[in-house]
């Protein structure tokens, strides 16, 4: 019993002492991070017409869940998931028979910089795959050893990794690294499992493939995009420990301590140490593997810090289609972080054990809690919401009245000011994407350039290009032919008055203003590919079909056991 309560209790406290802040009403909003009362299903979540699908299906997966329950609760069952789902995935995972060994890796897999770092910069999307692939590596490992129900549960995790296309990629490239191989019934495993895998993540593919934006990336991206030195010992030390996210905003202030790259080679030595043992627990090719996924996803996570590195990766961005999805190359280094996990909490079970020889048994539980305590005493400001930037708000009843307007006369809206990012008052100062699309159940078009710095990086939208050049030129909105233009006084300085002539104004409120284009005229709609529909459907069908599957075969399982003789029970 207390074997299986310790990691759930350990889960339980990692979520706690992270999500504190948000026991207080109203959302969390910030960098990609954004969750209204209520997000309306639109074509253009689930097919993008100009712009790259980077949030599909996830954007229709919320708007779907959001008819059950609102926003806010939404928010959280999504975060809590990801914090429980990491720790206790990662505890299971670890081939120990020690529950003291499994906090270890429970903290050493839900305490890291990358996901705090990917916590902060908002892309809970990709987090829900970096909580899954402990999961996701039991259940192929299951497959492997012949495990009944095993392939089922890999399926499952890769359907929740693909919710995003960084994290359904992760899901595909794991699943395809460990499905492969000689043990008995691989080539209908492999050939079911992937074939299944890659319908899961038939939604973002086949919306890359048929939308109308450019597939290629601005080069611009891989210098803006490439890890990040945190201190003293450059971006290499700095993946090394799981950290080296591009954004500087989005790095814990702990980060920047001399004694980071020191902690770093520590734990790096423990993971060394503990090696042996996974060789020992694990079947060979398993071991193998993981190390191959390992090493692989921190050389692409390094790739635009490595001599030619750069000049490779702004080829390919610029030549191959969907190539871009690489150039921010550490959020790709899930696999590597979940490896050091393990390995770390081996490390330290075999040198608790050498501890536990030469003194005592009470020494080498003391080093147990300090190995597990380790992850939290070098990165602090991961507890209370990240030290207080993940703290909720409330939306102003401005976005609520213009959301009603809109959507009583539908039309596309223009939001300004035309940026991607906003900075709000009442949002504490956080930057957050804008809102505008996921608030309103209409069109919204805004600016997808991104600006690093000093270094913009120009998207792929060509709506959003040819607005700009409108903007650019000093010409009025209107003759964009938007029906709507909204503008967020509260984002920055107003527009010139030549930007909104020929607009009337239809709202105004304390922190945005509405305005109707009265020579506006109904367009034909984007294009919208069957093919993308399709994709959603047979993606649908598929989870729905293991989901089956898998609840079948477990409620035939229970009635022939429950049905069985005694000594039939025994023997099977």
């Amino acid at each position: 019993m207390r074997e299986r309560l310790v990691p759930h209790a350990v889960a339980a406290s990692v979520v706690a002492v992270v999500l504190a802040p948000l026991a207080l009403p109203g959302y969390v909003l910030r960098y990609d991070m954004v969750f209204v009362p209520r997000q309306t299903l639109s074509w253009e979540l689930i097919a993008p017409a100009t712009a790259l699908p980077r949030a599909v299906p996830q954007d229709a997966v919320v708007a779907l869940a959001g008819q059950l329950v609102p926003g806010w609760v939404l928010q959280r069952l999504v975060l809590v998931a990801i914090l429980y789902l990491a720790a206790l995935g990662a505890a299971r995972l670890v081939p120990t028979g020690r529950v003291a060994v499994r906090a270890v890796a429970a903290l050493g897999y839900a305490w890291t910089p990358f996901l705090a770092e990917r916590l902060l910069i908002g892309q809970w999307g990709l987090l829900v795959a970096y909580a899954v692939l402990p999961w996701l590596l039991r259940a192929a490992i299951g497959v492997r050893a012949g495990e009944r129900y095993a392939l089922h549960r890999l399926l499952l995790c890769v359907a929740a990794s693909a919710i995003t296309p960084t994290g359904g990629l992760l899901a595909l490239v794991v699943s395809a690294v460990l499905l492969v191989g000689r043990y008995p019934g691989a080539l209908r495993a492999a050939s079911t499992g992937l074939g299944v895998a890659v319908l899961l993540n038939a939604p973002w593919l086949v919306a890359g493939v048929a939308g109308a934006g450019d597939a290629r990336s601005d080069p611009a991206g891989v210098a803006a995009f490439a890890a990040r030195g945190e201190n003293w010992a450059g971006p290499w030390v700095a993946l090394a420990g799981t950290g080296g996210i591009w954004s500087a905003d989005a790095t814990p202030a702990s980060r920047a301590s001399w004694l980071v790259p020191l902690a770093t080679v520590l734990v790096l030595a423990v993971a060394g140490y503990g090696v042996p043992l996974l060789r020992r627990r694990w079947a060979g090719p398993v071991v193998v593997r993981l190390g191959v996924l390992a090493v692989g996803s921190w050389l692409v996570a390094a790739l635009g810090v490595l001599p030619g590195g750069a000049a490779l990766l702004s080829w390919a961005v610029a030549t191959v289609p969907g190539a871009g999805l690489v150039r921010d190359g550490q959020k790709l280094l899930v696999p590597y972080v979940l490896a050091l996990a393990v390995a770390v909490a081996l490390g330290a079970e075999r040198a608790a054990g050498r501890l536990t020889a030469r003194f005592d048994a009470a020494t080498g539980r003391v080093f147990l809690v300090g190995a597990a305590l380790l992850p939290v005493a070098v990165l602090p400001d991961l507890a209370f919401g990240a030290a207080g930037r993940l703290r909720p708000v409330s939306w102003p009843a401005d976005w609520a009245t213009v959301s009603r307007l809109v959507a009583e006369r539908p039309g596309e809206v223009v939001s300004l000011p035309f940026q991607q990012y906003q900075v709000y008052a009442w949002n504490d100062g956080q930057v957050v994407i804008d809102p505008a699309p996921r608030y309103l159940a209409v069109p919204v078009l805004i600016d997808d350039t991104l600006r690093v710095g000093r270094t913009s990086v120009a998207g792929e939208d060509v709506r959003a290009a040819r607005l700009r050049e409108v903007l650019t030129a000093g010409q009025p909105v209107v003759s964009a032919n938007p029906r709507w233009v909204l503008v967020q006084r509260a984002a920055g300085p107003p527009p010139d008055a030549v930007t909104l002539d020929g607009l009337r104004l239809r709202y105004a409120g304390t922190e945005l203003t509405l305005y109707e284009n009265p020579l506006w005229t109904a367009a034909p709609g984007p294009a919208r590919p069957g093919p993308v529909g399709l994709a959603h459907l047979l993606a649908a069908t598929a989870l729905l079909a293991v989901g089956l599957s898998g609840t079948a075969q477990w409620c035939y399982r229970v009635v022939t056991s429950r049905h069985a003789s005694p000594a039939e029970g025994e023997g099977g």
